[in-house]
């Protein structure tokens, strides 16, 4: 009987999250401060961060241990299961070998509440009791919101317009949980109200959200703090227990990923997944290709500029050294999937920059066609961000099949999909559209972010 599921013994589970910075090839350049466009002082946070994870922000140590607390509660679900594909392979005709990590079985359903736990766990420990975010699609606001009730808090979510209405039961979700759920832009904040000025029927983004959340934390005057789901390298390293996870159950049966693919928005998921096994490659000298997918809608790292920007439209966060595409833009609201957000992770694009990680942009149709066969194949619903990911290991395989090469190929399943009937039904109904970002939109992106020399 083959083995489907790669289950790892509880007792195995990582005690200390990863830091990639150490291993980087080449140093980071440094967060800048928003206003003066200085090197980031670890002080300049404290309105927004609880000092435990502006420490982790700024910490130069390869390993933060993992709170008793938190791991209680990760316990509650991880391990998650690595799984074989077999019947993907089968369906496809390939001589790879399929493996992904499935996040979809956490209580939030997908990979976010590995960061939500412990950032719900640092602002209480620091006497906090209301936690104010963002959230594009809502799996972040579902996690964020899980983490607070476990830990007895408040929770403000401000999500994107665009998906506050197309995913009514997302917000259903988290109201059940305890979070307030806020259409972004909104007339709460002062931003909001400036961005509805520009555009009353804009859709919204992540950048403006952003910003409405990190306001309102900011004019709370230390009553509550703000939580970001992805990008910042304390919410990266939290994920880091993903890839561990995965190293320990690949060499529990006797494999090693040949290549490594996950769906890169932000970067919280890839980073997860990827950053473990970043050393084998850079340190070991093992060829692993490393393929971050996004879409056509929203190229960040395939189209997009390396350079200094905010992480928000309403210019509150630092300043990153990343690829962009402006923090002014603003993602057509026809794309069904995540993964609209502007930036993304500076270790990544760093990554990317310095040829260890590649990056590949897909359309959204032949996504949810890779989605549909996944389906079929394993009996998964998979989220449409997570099927950019499903799509290039379907490519990847298709390759071998090609070549006949027998490649181990691992990808990440951030999450579930069944919040996302509404853009499955649109595909099954030749109602789902391609979308090539215009390359104008680029160029306006390039004359309004900062002009700092890198």
């Amino acid at each position: 009987m083959r083995e489907h599921n790669i289950l790892l013994d509880a007792k195995k589970m990582p005690d200390a999250w990863y830091n990639i910075i150490p291993d980087l090839p080449v140093p980071m350049a440094p967060p800048l401060n928003p206003g003066t466009h200085e090197p980031l002082n670890p002080a300049d946070l404290e309105p927004i961060f609880p000092k435990a994870l502006i420490a982790q922000e700024m910490s130069g140590e390869s390993a933060i241990s993992i709170p008793g607390e938190v791991m209680d509660i990760y316990n509650m679900y991880r391990p998650t299961p690595l799984r074989r594909a077999y019947r993907l392979e089968k369906m496809l005709g390939t001589p790879a070998k399929i493996f992904y990590k499935n996040e979809s079985v956490t209580p939030s359903g997908s990979h976010k509440i590995n960061t939500a736990v412990p950032q719900a766990y640092y602002n209480k420990q620091e006497g906090i009791n209301e936690i104010i975010t963002e959230t594009g699609a809502g799996q972040w606001g579902t996690a964020l919101s899980i983490a607070c009730a476990m830990f007895d808090m408040k929770c403000t979510v401000f999500m994107v317009r665009v998906s506050f209405d197309q995913k009514p039961y997302r917000r259903t979700l988290m109201q059940t949980y305890g979070g307030n759920v806020i259409s972004s832009p909104s007339t709460l904040t002062d931003s909001g109200k400036s961005f509805l000025e520009k555009d009353p029927d804009t859709t919204g983004s992540l950048g403006m959200a952003i910003s409405e959340a990190i306001e309102t934390a900011i004019k709370s005057e230390g009553k509550a703090k703000y939580s970001l789901g992805s990008v910042l390298n304390h919410v990266l390293m939290h994920q880091t227990v993903i890839g561990q996870e995965a190293k320990l159950q690949m060499e529990q049966v006797g494999e090693q990923p040949d290549i490594v693919i996950g769906c890169c928005g932000g970067g919280s998921n890839y980073a997860g997944l990827a950053f473990p096994f970043i050393p084998d490659k850079l340190k070991g000298g093992r060829d692993i290709d490393f393929i971050a997918v996004e879409p056509t809608a929203c190229p960040t790292l395939t189209r997009g500029l390396y350079a200094y920007d905010f992480g928000d439209t309403g210019h509150f966060t630092p300043l990153l050294l990343q690829y962009t595409l402006g923090h002014q833009f603003v993602p057509p609201g026809i794309h069904a999937g995540g993964l609209r957000y502007h930036g993304v992770a500076h270790q990544i694009a760093l990554l990317v920059r310095e040829g260890v990680m590649r990056a590949e942009a897909v359309h959204q149709t032949v996504v949810f066609d890779a989605l549909s066969m996944f389906a079929k194949a394993e009996g998964i619903l998979a989220a449409p961000e997570s099927g950019h990911a499903i799509r290039t290991a379907i490519d990847e395989a298709l390759k071998c099949k090609e070549s006949g090469e027998s490649k181990n190929i691992l990808f990440g399943l951030s999450g579930h999909g069944y919040f996302d009937m509404s853009a499955y039904e649109a595909f099954l109904s030749g109602n789902l559209e391609d979308y090539n970002l215009a390359q104008d939109v680029i160029d306006e992106a390039e004359a309004v972010i900062p002009k700092i020399k890198i």
